[in-house]
């Protein structure tokens, strides 16, 4: 066998390979063999047909073109190991020539991993986020327990912004209601932004008893296309203004939070929470970007066909936040803001960036020698089962091997980032003051 390689890009080859002879007559062992297991042949069962009888009972058209597929099949990984490229995928495969018992001659074209030129991993620049939490940010969870606490009282005055109120309402375009637009008994705390802008607000001043008609126009990039930018009158009836009273922020709402005698405890305790979610977010944020350096100061190229994988990945994510709110993809993305072909062009970057770092990992796992033992991976799975016992499906996957291939492939990878936080420790810098001391002041 011999071949040659030309180069179409960074990330496709395509590899001609001449076959002689002897590789023929390896083939053509192999292709009688596999003829004769489906081969019917008076007086033999069928698989149980003797090779030397194939040739004698199936057309010769038929056993050379059954030579030519089991030589090209069987030479292709042979061939892209000679030209030295790893194939993710063969595009297509061209026999150019063939005569059988003497020659063939084909073309396989494909998509293969890039060369990739690592940059120097010991001298990576990147900021460790800040892990101590904001007044703000303690403040958040302290309203979130107020509001938990908080006790609704009827009241006879206008409603006014904080207070809730049961309404029933019916909307309504040119007269005639329009599907979602109507509810009863429906409990909306004014000043929420659950409704679209107009609707919380053109309640505000209103009392108990009061039915008056609403005013309002749809945001122009409202999920319903049918309502986006319209005019719409909601006849709204306001039948009950409950006062929302929080309780006071003392040591007695702190007792009432668990074994906290003080607020400065219960506030101590939130901080140190939060503190132990923000370093786990903090450290996951600093390896993504330790390996954006790498990306950056690296040769790397992203195979189309992986960057259309991880694109499919980031689709399907999108789609079921979409069906979950009961939404079309694109709707769901134009109602966010954002046309779908600038976010599919963003999205895009994104996959390629993952690609990226997917590939640089991989080779500095590879000229690191870094691995996972047998002994990890059957304790990862461990892990997995004891998480996963009450799905079936679950515990039926663990089982597969390319489950367990799958495993084994992210503890490398977890491994390779753990590598590169030691390599880079002396370059790490600390979040700057400025920054924290301004979130802080929020």
């Amino acid at each position: 066998m011999k071949t040659t390689t030309k180069k179409l890009s960074d990330t496709r080859v395509e590899v001609k390979v001449t076959l002689d002879a002897n590789d023929l007559q390896s083939a053509r062992e192999k292709a009688l063999a596999r003829l004769a297991t489906n081969l019917k042949v008076q007086g033999f069962r069928k698989g149980k047909v003797p090779v030397e009888l194939v040739e004698k009972n199936v057309p010769e058209n038929e056993v050379n073109n059954e030579i030519l597929d089991v030589a090209v099949r069987t030479t292709m990984p042979a061939a892209f190991e000679s030209a030295k490229q790893t194939p993710i995928a063969i595009e297509h495969v061209n026999v150019s020539k063939y005569v059988p018992g003497e020659s063939a001659e084909f073309v396989a074209t494909a998509e293969v991993l890039p060369d990739v030129k690592l940059g120097d991993f010991k001298k990576l620049k990147a900021e460790m986020p800040k892990t101590e939490p904001t007044k703000a940010e303690v403040q958040e969870i302290i309203d979130n327990i107020l509001n938990a606490y908080s006790e609704k009282v009827v009241v006879k005055r206008a409603a006014q912004d904080g207070d809730e109120v049961i309404i029933d309402f019916v909307g309504k375009r040119d007269g005639e209601a329009f599907p979602g637009g109507s509810a009863k008994d429906y409990h909306l705390v004014l000043g929420s932004k659950t409704f679209i802008p107009g609707f919380e607000e053109g309640i505000i001043g209103h009392s108990s008893g009061d039915k008056f008609d609403l005013e309002v126009t749809f945001p122009k990039n409202y999920g319903e296309k049918s309502l986006a930018g319209k005019k719409a009158v909601f006849e709204t009836l306001v039948k009950q203004v409950n006062e929302i009273q929080k309780p006071k922020e003392d040591d007695e709402l702190a007792k009432k939070c668990g074994d906290f005698k003080t607020m400065d405890e219960l506030r101590a305790d939130i901080k140190k929470n939060l503190e132990t979610q923000n370093r786990h977010r903090a450290n996951e944020q600093y390896r993504e970007a330790l390996v954006a350096e790498l990306v950056k100061s690296s040769k790397v190229a992203a195979p189309e066909i992986l960057i259309e994988d991880q694109m499919r990945f980031i689709r399907d994510d999108m789609r079921r936040n979409a069906a979950s709110r009961g939404m079309q993809l694109e709707d769901y993305i134009e109602a966010a803001g954002q046309k779908f072909e600038e976010w599919e062009k963003e999205a895009r970057k994104v996959a390629e960036e993952r690609v990226k770092a997917s590939l640089v990992l991989q080779i500095l796992a590879r000229e690191q020698k870094i691995e996972a033992s047998d002994e990890e991976v059957a304790a990862k799975v461990a892990e997995l089962k004891d998480l996963y016992q009450k799905s079936k499906e679950a515990m039926e996957n663990l089982k597969k091997p390319e489950v367990r291939q799958d495993i084994k492939n992210r503890l490398i990878i977890d491994k390779t980032m753990d590598f590169l936080v030691e390599s880079n420790a002396a370059n790490t810098k600390p979040a700057k003051k400025t920054a924290t001391k301004k979130s802080s002041d929020k």
